[in-house]
């Protein structure tokens, strides 16, 4: 039976998620583009019904499956259309996800291994975040983790690994390995099936391409992954054609050799991301990469091989993509945090100093952090006297927003500058309560710098125009966006039926500018892009604000 303190730790954990994770989720507009898009896409299925194939604008969107979208209704039947419901289901993943990493942390390398991986995972920056976001990501890098954890059991039980329980036979973890890499392409695609077989790849060539699995064996593995995945896409090609599966493969393709949408990077961006972004697990998940002391056992040093063949395989794939977006890289989420306990796991033993490198990485990247937390609000402050220094119009007139700032916006990076004071003191007396105590406290910083700076950072970022869609959203008129993409005035307006608002489509475009219109249109654009409208005699001027410029056109 199972000790009694190992279930107290997965409840405690999955408690913790839930006191982090659910409050203030509604506190803030959803942003675009991601969050809006997949929420519009959530509430237009509530009303059309349609749970079979996916709609933006009430048109086919080809672009992502519909497994998060289904969570997401679901919580918008029970909650609500809003903010809270859109991002209630990645609430309830790191509720999932911080018990299920002490758990397969605890059957590697013991409870204390165990407590130290979900720590790490919960007081990292962007993993803390995406469990309070709306995107797919967190749900679809939970699935391909779990497939590829379920194919090691898979791999370990055939090869007869010594020193670690498997209870079950390697055709069962292998089924298992499948079925979750086919959640995760029910989540966004084939993609979750590519990162893990190039994974398994990796290792192939690892072991000068013996077969640690056989062809059958890989085959039923996949067979498996298929038959889930065909739960939805062979239900829609029945239904509707090969029209989803045709535009679905473009669109990646595009992602892959174009930056797709303006999301352009540098080569490094990834990287950058991930050091700083994952901080401070990154900077120990930095010694992993290197020789480690402790793994007594074989199944353990391979467990560290695969999460490093991970990592890189996910980092270099969308290193060589061309559009550079944040999450693209967060499957790395899991093998960098595991990485990190091994190196914490190793310095609270003594087994591994706290070099100079380290330190400084740690300190400078926490440092930054702490700058950056406490000049922003006196910046925030002088905004009217910063906005001539950028040169874009746009962000000149974002600057003008009227943000309150009271001070009291240092707190966070207040209490950063004391929790890595207190982590240098107690990490040369007590190194488990030093750790502890970190990745603790950067859970508690991050919360209070969603508290204090998201609400006014998306002041700044778009408020306007959702305000704008929102006080017009009781109207029987059209609502338009032109000259940038966004999705808010589709969300935040409600549309009931097609027609009501016009997305990405320059008929209806050119239509509600100059062709007979039966009812009001509201149109929203940016400064920059405004001179054509200004212009033209079918357009009334309402009001500039914050960088956007809003026109009305009354019927004729």
């Amino acid at each position: 039976m199972e000790p009694s303190s190992n279930r107290n730790y997965a409840l405690g954990f999955a408690l913790l998620g839930a006191l982090f994770f659910l409050p203030f989720l509604g506190g803030v507009h959803l942003f675009d583009w991601d969050e809006v898009n997949f929420a519009e896409i959530s509430r237009e299925m509530l009303i059309t019904r349609e749970y079979t194939r996916v709609y933006v604008n009430f048109e086919p969107f080809f672009q992502k499956p519909p497994f998060f979208l289904w969570l997401q209704a679901a919580a918008m039947a029970v909650f609500g259309v809003g903010e809270f419901a859109a991002r209630f289901p990645n609430a309830v993943c790191g509720m999932i996800t911080l018990p299920l990493l002490f758990r397969i942390g605890q059957k590697l390398k013991g409870t204390r291994f165990g407590l130290i991986w979900a720590g790490a995972y919960f007081g990292s920056v962007l993993p803390f975040l995406y469990f309070k976001s709306g995107i797919i990501d967190p749900w679809f890098n939970l699935f391909i983790f779990l497939g590829v954890y379920y194919f090691i059991l898979a791999y370990w039980k055939r090869s007869r690994f010594e020193g670690v329980l498997l209870s079950k036979n390697a055709w069962w973890y292998l089924f298992l390995a499948g079925f979750w890499i086919g959640m995760g392409m029910l989540t966004k695609g084939p993609v979750a099936y590519l990162i893990a077989v190039l994974t398994m790849g990796v290792y192939w060539v690892y072991q000068r391409f013996r077969f640690y699995v056989n062809v059958p064996q890989f085959l039923f593995f996949t067979l498996s992954a298929m038959l889930v995945s065909l739960i939805w896409f062979g239900l829609e090609t029945l239904k509707n054609g090969p029209e989803f599966m045709i535009e679905f493969n473009v669109y990646q393709y595009r992602l892959f050799s174009t930056p797709d949408a303006g999301h352009r990077g540098f080569p490094g961006y990834h990287f950058i991301v991930l050091l700083l972004g994952c901080f401070p697990a990154s900077i120990f998940a930095l010694r992993a990469f290197f020789k480690l002391p402790g793994e007594v056992h074989v199944f353990q040093v391979d467990f560290r091989r695969w999460m490093k063949f991970l990592f890189w395989t996910v980092l270099i794939l969308f290193t060589i993509v061309k559009s550079k977006i944040v999450h693209y890289s967060s499957m790395c989420y899991f093998p960098l945090t595991y990485l990190a306990a091994l190196t914490i796991e190793g310095m609270i033993n003594g087994e591994i100093t706290f070099k100079p490198w380290l330190k400084g990485f740690l300190y400078s990247i926490g440092g930054l952090y702490i700058l950056l937390t406490l000049a922003l609000p006196f910046a925030g402050m002088q905004a009217e006297v910063l906005s001539p220094l950028f040169k874009d119009p746009f962000a000149q007139g974002n600057l003008q927003a009227e943000v309150n700032w009271t001070g009291w916006e240092v707190i966070p990076g207040l209490f950063l500058l004391g929790l890595l004071l207190l982590f240098s003191r107690f990490i040369k007396k007590n190194r488990q309560r030093a750790f502890a105590l970190l990745f603790g406290g950067m859970g508690i910083f991050i919360m209070l710098t969603l508290i204090f700076f998201i609400k006014r950072i998306e002041g700044y970022s778009q408020r306007a125009a959702v305000e704008f869609f929102k006080e017009r959203a009781a109207e029987d008129a059209h609502y338009l966006v032109t000259g940038y993409k966004s999705y808010v005035h589709l969300f935040y307006t409600r549309p009931q039926q097609g027609g009501e608002a016009c997305f990405m489509d320059e008929d209806c475009r050119e239509e509600l500018l100059n062709g007979p219109v039966s009812k009001p249109v509201y149109i929203a654009t940016k400064v920059h892009k405004a001179e054509a409208h200004r212009n033209n005699p079918n357009l009334e001027l309402l009001e500039e604000k914050n960088g956007f410029v809003f026109f009305r056109r009354l019927p004729d």
